[in-house]
């Protein structure tokens, strides 16, 4: 099976903890250079100093806000002006604020579009150019389970999840002739600090310890526990391998079992 990644360039947003920085660890180990793309400066830093090199690897960063795409677009246009060429991209960002769809501000709705929906189509449209060129391209859209069966209380993620989903099958059908793949990853409970404050916030609102929330949730996963970074990570870098070119504009469910429907 190849599933080596060596000479090849990935761009993964959201890398300075969690799922991107898990997917940006595995996509390293597999040999590629990896840009990783956060706000802080500093955390990014840190974590590509952490990558592996064994390879030859060359890792840099990106310091930018998904939620304004304007920027992101000069950003990215500006690094491929300079001869750059990006053959992996990871679409990734945090997750909206959490509250029942009839509740939420329409302001926050457009800001999360912003952030996921607009944000990764500039990027898809900066990228796919020398993605051809290569003959080799991969775009993996980080997003939920709710793009199935929407989640209670998570109003705009069910909203904007769905339609970065829908964005991506469409890409899909369009570049695959060029050697591309487009497709989405949908995580379950995975233990990051956004499930952490999901679980927090749930047990406020029950006045219940978080350690009652975190086993009821584990009770209704068929693999019994919640997921790990890493095994998402996994199965990110391998939709990015060679070994992946005939997967194209899925939905892959990484969660235990957890989602009811198939």
């Amino acid at each position: 099976m190849n599933l080596d990644l060596t000479n090849k360039t990935a761009l993964v947003c959201g890398a300075s903890q969690g799922l991107g920085l898990a997917c940006a660890t595995e996509l390293a180990l597999l040999g590629a250079n990896v840009i990783a793309v956060s706000r802080s400066e500093e955390k990014l830093q840190t974590i590509v100093s952490n990558f592996d090199t064994s390879k030859g690897q060359q890792h840099s960063y990106l310091a930018m806000d998904l939620s304004n795409p304007d920027a992101v677009k000069e950003k990215v246009n500006a690094f491929i002006a300079e001869g750059n060429v990006i053959h992996i991209l990871i679409n990734n960002a945090g997750g909206p604020p959490s509250a029942p769809m009839i509740d939420t501000d329409a302001a926050e709705i457009e800001k999360a579009f912003r952030t996921h929906v607009i944000s990764s189509h500039v990027l898809a449209q900066a990228v796919v150019p020398g993605m051809k060129n290569a003959g080799f391209g991969r775009i993996v859209n980080i997003v939920s389970t709710s793009v199935k069966q929407p989640i209670n209380g998570l109003g705009i993620s069910n909203l904007v999840r769905a339609a970065v989903a829908n964005w991506a099958k469409t890409l899909a059908n369009e570049i695959s002739r060029f050697e591309i793949t487009v497709n989405n990853v949908l995580p379950g409970y995975t233990n990051t600090d956004r499930l952490n404050y999901l679980f927090s916030k749930q047990a406020k609102e029950q006045s219940v310890a978080k350690e009652d929330i975190l086993q009821k949730n584990e009770s209704a996963i068929p693999a019994g526990r919640i997921g790990e970074p890493a095994e998402f990570g996994a199965a990110v870098a391998f939709l990015c391998s060679p070994a992946a070119a005939y997967i194209n504009g899925i939905n892959l469910p990484v969660d235990g079992g957890r989602t009811g429907c198939l």
